[in-house]
């Protein structure tokens, strides 16, 4: 029950849930004709909410000090020795981000892009590390493959051979994952892959359990342009803009509720990039 609570309360503070709950309230006031005051300023205000939320350079201010705190692994040559604290990792995680149940398309094209996009990375890593394993994960709807299992084929599409893979089909969150991750590895060096904007959480849960964690940011969204954007992004509004918003607030949302159990390792900073 604490589970699903926790979600709702999650879902219905984000930006489009918890903008159309203050609109509606504003146009029930109305249809009652109850504080006239009160439900302009709540229509005015959850319009105004959208309408922030939908700019690209309020998207990007909210996101970017979240995909800083870790850097990218770089690309990863053939004469190049592998950095030694990737070497070191026997267990390269991909956190899971959901898929569509889809029988008919591939594993891949199943995946979201962010699902995509996190698994291209884990595979890339793992090449360069012939000893490791690959753990995938994520739960399933009753009598359909578990996220984790979508995960693997896809894996496997892009040439990891299925015995190096490992599943995690049971986990429900981030909590879970590092819960379960920490059975697997036993004490060895992990390379925790997920998004950019997700990382900072995703370490702070892990490592508070006691999971050895290498940071291995995927998926950007709002990487910086040398030389800098001017004041375009701030001109503009586009849903790729809410969505990056609500990716932001909602990581802000869970790194409140887990500091609050006391669940983390060192806090990152979330004010502004390193």
């Amino acid at each position: 029950m604490g589970f699903f609570l926790k979600k709702l309360v999650g879902y219905l503070l984000m930006p489009v849930p918890f903008a159309t709950a203050l609109i509606l309230t504003g146009f029930a006031l109305r249809l009652l004709k109850r504080a006239p005051r009160w439900r302009r300023g709540l229509v005015a205000a959850g319009a105004g909410w959208l309408v922030l939320m939908g700019n690209n350079g309020v998207a990007n201010l909210l996101v970017r000090p979240l995909e800083r705190q870790f850097p990218a692994v770089p690309e990863l040559a053939a004469e190049t020795p592998v950095p030694p604290a990737l070497a070191a990792c026997r267990l390269v995680v991909v956190l899971g981000s959901g898929h569509a149940d889809s029988p008919a398309l591939s594993a891949n094209n199943q995946l979201s892009p962010n699902g995509l996009a996190r698994l291209t990375e884990g595979v890339r890593l793992l090449r360069e590390l012939p000893g490791a394993r690959l753990a995938v994960s994520g739960p399933g709807r009753p009598g359909r493959p578990t996220h984790a299992e979508v995960l693997a084929r896809a894996a496997v599409e892009l040439g990891v051979a299925r015995e190096r893979i490992v599943l995690i089909d049971t986990a429900r969150d981030t909590e879970d994952e590092a819960a379960a991750v920490k059975k697997i590895a036993n004490g060895a060096p992990v390379a925790l892959v997920t998004s950019a904007w997700h990382l900072p959480r995703a370490v702070a849960l892990f490592r508070h359990v006691g999971v050895n964690t290498l940071p291995c940011p995927a998926d950007f969204t709002a990487a910086p342009v040398p030389g800098g954007e001017g004041l375009w992004p701030y001109l503009t509004w586009d849903p790729s803009a809410l969505q990056r918003s609500t990716w932001a607030m909602r990581e802000r949302i869970g790194w409140l509720w887990v500091w609050l159990r006391g669940k983390t390792a060192p806090a990152p900073d979330l004010a502004g990039a390193k």
